[in-house]
């Protein structure tokens, strides 16, 4: 089985503009090539949101040589870009952007949401592009729940959503750059289970509620990821103590060197700078008025 090369825990909270509450549960400047590639990811833990007339979350800022992917759990979330993408996710819903060559966006409780109040609680990952893909015009894909395929894991109610990539000839609804494999769903409590990933692939476990013990000697709580190494393994196991919302992530590592800084992730420091250069003159150009 696959061995556990680290097991990350962050329960400490942080906002994100002021609609997002969030834990970064790991990130590329700390785990580089061992996670490529997947660059970041940010858990925004259930958090009550009351009623209000005001707009709560992230203003334009810009995007490129890369793509965003939000799933929500509870919550509404819009967004609009610069590029003419946009729309409203809901519950088990999930968006997917690609800045690619660059996006100005912006994201916000949607407008029901802020006006009744509720539970917040979303995921949002950042996913690397290929250096031949990085300059590729943004796009924007809006994929609702009922159509991410569902496999049922056993007869105590666990299952898995396939959102990209596959899983038992399931085949997610996202369309990717790379392989990329992206699974979220349910464990409950007393159940075990054996997942099979692409030997080639980087893989991830997140767990973001409950606790699951990993091949037997790694116990995972909230909040956490257990990074699994590349050893030429298929599999791992997962024994579930407490029901558990999961999310596994696999991918075919690039191996290209990455080079980030701020909201841009590209290979060389040459083209973080021009990166600059282009928003700074307007090259992504701007968000549409609303009407």
């Amino acid at each position: 089985m696959r061995k556990v090369i680290a097991n990350i825990n962050n329960n400490q909270m942080h906002w994100v503009g002021d609609g997002f509450p969030v834990r970064n549960l790991f990130s590329y400047d700390r785990l580089g090539q061992a996670i490529s590639p997947f660059l970041l990811l940010d858990y925004a833990a259930p958090y009550p949101f009351q009623p209000t007339t005001e707009k709560h979350g992230v203003g334009s800022h810009p995007h490129r040589g890369f793509e965003t992917v939000t799933i929500a759990y509870s919550g509404e979330v819009s967004h609009r870009d610069s590029s003419g993408g946009g729309g409203t996710i809901k519950t088990g819903d999930v968006q997917w952007m690609t800045a690619a060559s660059g996006v100005v966006h912006e994201e916000f409780h949607s407008t029901d949401f802020a006006r009744d109040g509720g539970i917040f609680e979303m995921v949002q990952l950042w996913v690397n592009l290929p250096a031949k893909d990085k300059m590729t015009p943004p796009k924007y894909q809006g994929i609702t729940a009922d159509e991410i395929p569902n496999v049922t894991l056993d007869d105590e109610g666990s299952n898995l959503r396939v959102i990209a990539g596959e899983y038992l000839n399931q085949k997610g609804a996202a369309s990717t750059y790379s392989p990329v494999n992206m699974w979220d769903g349910v464990l409950r409590a007393g159940t075990t289970h054996r997942f099979f990933v692409p030997v080639t692939h980087n893989a991830m476990l997140v767990i973001l509620n409950g606790e699951v013990v990993v091949n037997g000697d790694q116990t995972v709580k909230a909040n956490s990821v257990a990074v699994l190494a590349r050893d030429g393994e298929a599999d791992f196991e997962v024994v579930v103590n407490q029901d558990a919302k999961f999310l596994i992530l696999t991918g075919e590592p690039l191996n290209e060197p990455i080079e980030g800084y701020g909201p841009f992730v590209m290979n060389t420091q040459a083209e973080i700078k021009q990166a600059f250069v282009d928003f700074q003159s307007g090259k992504f150009g701007e968000i549409p008025t609303e009407a």
